[in-house]
C-alpha cells in the first residue's frame, strides 16, 4: 500500500511591510519544493521602503520606485490583498477582509505576525481635521502636491494674511521621520521658489515642534544639537520641550503661548503597534506589541513568530544594562530580524534550533536635503556632504531588489543634472472633477 504524502506546511505571514516581504523572500529561497506554501496578507499590493518617503515627497525619487510590488518580488508565494481583522491561534485561523469586500478565513500551520505599526496620534483639537501623516506612499505624494500647491496659491493672492498662512509649514515630531521630512521639503520649496515670481524665501515659515528636549534621540546629543543649529541657519524655527495644544482650523497654539496660522500640518510624532493585535489571542506587552523570545518566537505558542515594529523582541545588545530592553521599532532592526526569521522558521520546521537575534547598534544616518546630512556611525560623527552620501549609500543598499536599487540610482543621477521635479499634480486627489464638470456643462 502506497504511503500517503503529507501536505505542505501552511505558512501565513500577516503584513507585507519590511518584515513580511523580507521574510517571505527568504522563505521562497530556502524552502524545498513542496515543503511549504507561503501566503502573505496585506491591504496594499506592495512594500513601501519608508526611509525614502521624505525624498519621494521632495521630488528626488519617483514615488513608484520607493515601493516593491509583492506579486512581482514574491513569485513563489501567494499574495492576498486584504486587511486582517482577527487572529485566532486556538483555531489556527486568520480572518481577513479582502479587497472585493468579502471576508475569508485562512488556515495556517505556521504564523508570522508582521503587522508593523501605525501613526500614534494624540487627542489634540483639530488634529484629525488638518493633520497629514507621513507613513505611506500615498501620504508622501499628497504632502508633495499639497506643499507645492500652497506656493501656487500664495503667488496668486493679494491677501496678506492668507499668504502668510499658505507659506507656513509645520512638522510635529522630531524623530528621524520628522526631521528628514522637514529638511527635504524645506529644501524643495527653497529650490522651487526660483520659479515663483513675487514669493521670497524669507516669507516661508517652516516650523518643527518636538515635545522632548532634543531631536533624533537615536543619534548622539551633540549631533542632535548640531542638526538643530544647521536647520535654524536655514531659517527653520525649532520648538523643543514644547507641546501642541490646538490645531483647530489650522490655527496652531503651542503650550509656550506661541500662536500662528498654517495650512500645512504634518504629523510624525511617534508610532504604536497595529491595533489589530488587540483582536488576537497572542500575548501582548503593555505597549500592545507581541511578546517574543530572542529567537522571535511568540512566547508560549508553538509555530507563531513575530518581528519588526509589532513585536517586543529582547535586545540582547542591551539586556546586561537593562534586562527588559527590547529592540526599538526602526527599519534597521526590521530588515535584519526578517532575514534571520526566515532562517529560524526553516530550521524549526526541520527540527533544528532557531538562533537568537543579536544586532549591536552600529549608528544612524539622516538626510537633511540635497548634499546635506548627519551620521553617527561606529562612534564617529559626520556632517554635511559625507553624511549625506553615507545616508544614501546605506539606504540604497537595503532597498529590495536590484530593479529598485537601479531605479533609485537613476532618479538621483537625473536630479543631479536636471534638479528636483517641482510640479504639483493635485488633480490626482480628485481625478474626476474635470470630467464631472464637462458632463454638467
Amino acid at each position: 500500500m502506497a504511503a500517503v504524502k503529507s501536505q505542505p506546511t501552511r505558512i501565513v505571514i500577516v503584513g507585507g511591510g519590511y518584515v513580511g516581504m523580507y521574510t517571505a523572500l527568504g522563505l521562497q529561497k530556502k524552502l524545498r519544493s513542496g515543503e511549504a506554501s507561503v501566503t502573505v496578507i496585506d491591504p496594499q499590493p506592495h512594500m513601501t521602503y519608508q526611509p525614502f518617503l521624505p525624498e519621494a515627497a521632495a521630488g528626488s525619487i519617483e514615488p513608484r520606485h520607493v515601493v516593491a510590488p509583492l506579486r512581482k518580488v514574491l513569485k513563489r508565494c501567494h499574495v492576498v490583498t486584504g486587511r486582517v481583522t482577527k487572529i485566532e491561534h486556538a483555531r489556527k485561523i486568520v480572518t481577513a477582509e479582502l479587497s472585493d469586500g468579502h471576508v475569508e478565513e485562512i488556515e495556517y500551520d505556521v504564523l508570522v505576525s508582521a503587522l508593523g505599526a501605525i501613526s500614534r496620534t494624540l487627542p489634540i483639537p483639530g488634529l484629525a481635521e488638518v493633520g497629514i501623516g507621513m507613513k505611506t506612499i500615498g501620504e508622501a505624494i499628497y504632502v508633495r502636491n499639497h506643499v507645492l500647491s500652497r506656493l501656487d496659491q500664495a503667488a496668486s493672492t493679494n491677501n496678506a494674511d492668507l499668504r502668510k498662512k499658505l507659506l507656513s509649514f509645520v512638522v510635529i515630531g522630531g524623530g528621524f521621520a520628522g526631521i528628514e521630512t522637514l529638511a527635504e521639503l524645506e529644501d524643495m520649496t527653497r529650490y522651487a521658489l526660483r520659479y515663483y515670481e513675487g514669493v521670497k524665501p524669507e516669507e516661508m515659515n517652516w516650523v518643527l515642534v518636538e515635545a522632548m528636549g532634543r531631536i533624533m534621540p537615536e543619534v548622539s546629543a551633540k549631533l542632535g544639537a548640531w542638526t538643530v543649529e544647521a536647520l535654524e541657519k536655514r531659517g527653520i524655527k525649532i520648538y523643543l520641550d514644547t507641546r501642541v495644544k490646538s490645531l483647530e482650523g489650522g490655527h496652531v497654539t503651542l503650550d509656550d503661548g506661541t500662536e500662528f496660522d498654517s495650512d500645512t500640518i504634518i504629523w510624525t510624532a511617534g508610532m504604536k503597534a497595529n491595533p489589530v493585535l488587540r483582536n488576537t489571542d497572542l500575548p501582548l506587552d503593555e505597549r500592545g506589541r507581541v511578546r517574543c523570545t530572542a529567537a522571535m518566537q511568540v512566547q508560549g505558542l508553538d509555530g507563531v513568530w513575530a518581528a519588526g515594529d509589532c513585536s517586543a523582541v529582547p535586545d540582547l545588545s542591551r539586556t546586561e544594562e537593562d534586562p527588559t530592553a527590547t529592540c526599538v521599532p526602526n527599519a534597521q532592526h526590521a530588515i535584519r530580524q526578517s532575514k534571520l526569521l526566515s532562517k529560524n522558521i526553516v530550521a524549526s520546521m526541520r527540527g533544528q534550533k532557531p538562533k537568537d537575534y543579536f544586532h549591536k547598534y552600529l549608528g544612524s544616518v539622516a538626510g537633511l536635503g540635497l548634499y546635506k546630512g548627519v551620521a553617527d556611525v561606529f562612534g564617529l560623527r559626520f556632517k554635511g556632504l559625507p553624511a549625506w552620501f553615507m545616508h544614501r549609500s546605506y539606504h540604497v543598499a537595503f532597498m529590495p531588489t536590484v530593479n529598485r536599487k537601479l531605479r533609485v540610482l537613476m532618479d538621483w543621477t537625473q536630479a543631479l543634472f536636471y534638479g528636483r521635479e517641482v510640479v504639483a499634480l493635485g488633480q490626482i486627489n480628485d481625478p474626476k472633477s474635470d470630467f464631472d464638470r464637462a458632463v454638467q456643462s
